[in-house]
């Protein structure tokens, strides 16, 4: 009976064992489906904000082109660049589009400030309290759906998570990196 003892608890250990294993290994794969789900619902900030501002450009254009008209190639400038921003299928695409985006919305800006008139309208002093606060809001969600990517991707690299990511078919996610930071660091304002 002595001898049966050890072997109970040899048993009872390695069973212990291989529960805390596989509940380490569960708690690894659902850690990493977390982070790919975080990832997803930070993007669609991104996209909210991005279609918010898209929605904003034809009300803005329409806005100036009352008093300045005869600025066509602006006018046909920004709406290139929101076609472009609302074809972005990836991080990527999004990201090279930004400044673009920024650069023909800070031209028609640039045309209001000759309209005086314009300048005092309400809409227009509205459409752009809308277009700062929702160029902060781009921001503020590419900054947190980077830090998403980067908490995802560290889990990919790391064991045992990429044990299961080959599995589970994911893989590095892209960040929302602008290529010249200085492009978009400042939404676009136009002071009186």
């Amino acid at each position: 009976m002595d001898t049966m003892l050890p072997i109970y608890i040899v048993l009872g250990v390695v069973v212990v064992v291989v529960i805390a294993v596989a509940v380490w290994l569960f708690s690894a794969r659902a850690a990493l489906v977390r982070r790919n789900q975080s990832v997803d619902e930070a993007w669609q900030g991104i996209a909210s904000e991005l279609s918010r501002r898209a929605e904003l450009i034809p009300a803005l254009v329409a806005t100036v082109r009352e008093h300045a008209s005869h600025e066509r190639r602006v006018f046909e400038e920004v709406a290139a660049a929101r076609e472009r921003s609302i074809g972005a299928a990836s991080p990527g695409e999004a990201a090279s589009a930004e400044p673009e985006v920024k650069k023909a919305v800070r031209a028609v800006f640039v045309v209001a400030q000759g309209y005086p008139k314009l300048q005092a309208s309400r809409e227009y002093l509205d459409l752009q309290q809308q277009f700062s606060d929702t160029d902060d809001s781009v921001q503020a969600a590419r900054r947190k759906f980077n830090s998403s990517v980067r908490d995802f991707n560290t889990r990919v690299r790391s064991f045992p998570s990429s044990m299961f990511a080959r599995g589970l078919g994911l893989s590095e996610r892209e960040f929302f990196e602008i290529d010249d930071p200085n492009a978009v660091a400042e939404p676009p304002r136009v002071q009186f």
